[in-house]
């Protein structure tokens, strides 16, 4: 197993995705993140089904930034829980995860803004 892994979060709209999509990348919590438009979520909420568009973003981190993950996604989110799933990578190109590990901040934070 590696040390990296892909990160799953739903937004409420293609902007909200893009707004927490590039500031995770300029804070170098994210190596690089995709944004997928529209996606149907169907999920239980306070009592009810709901079936909802929104898009989601697949990100690409080390799985030792998952606290610092999370805590940014909940202060950028509009939702009260947002869906935040690490996902660990098994295997994956050594060049690419390589390129992950230098553009993601170190666990300690030594790459820290």
């Amino acid at each position: 197993m590696t040390e990296y892994a892909v990160v799953l979060i739903t937004a409420s709209s293609q902007e909200e995705a893009q707004k927490i999509a590039r500031t995770m990348v300029e804070e170098r919590l994210f190596a690089c993140a995709n944004i997928v438009s529209p996606i149907q979520s169907i999920y239980h909420w306070q009592g009810k089904i709901c079936d909802d568009k929104e898009t989601l973003i697949i990100a690409k981190t080390k799985r030792g930034l998952f606290p610092s993950v999370v805590r940014r996604v909940k202060e950028l989110h509009s939702y009260q829980v947002p869906e935040v799933l690490f996902l660990p990578i098994v295997q994956g190109s050594e060049d690419y995860l390589s390129w992950v590990g230098t553009e993601t901040r170190g666990v300690t934070g030594q790459n820290d803004k």
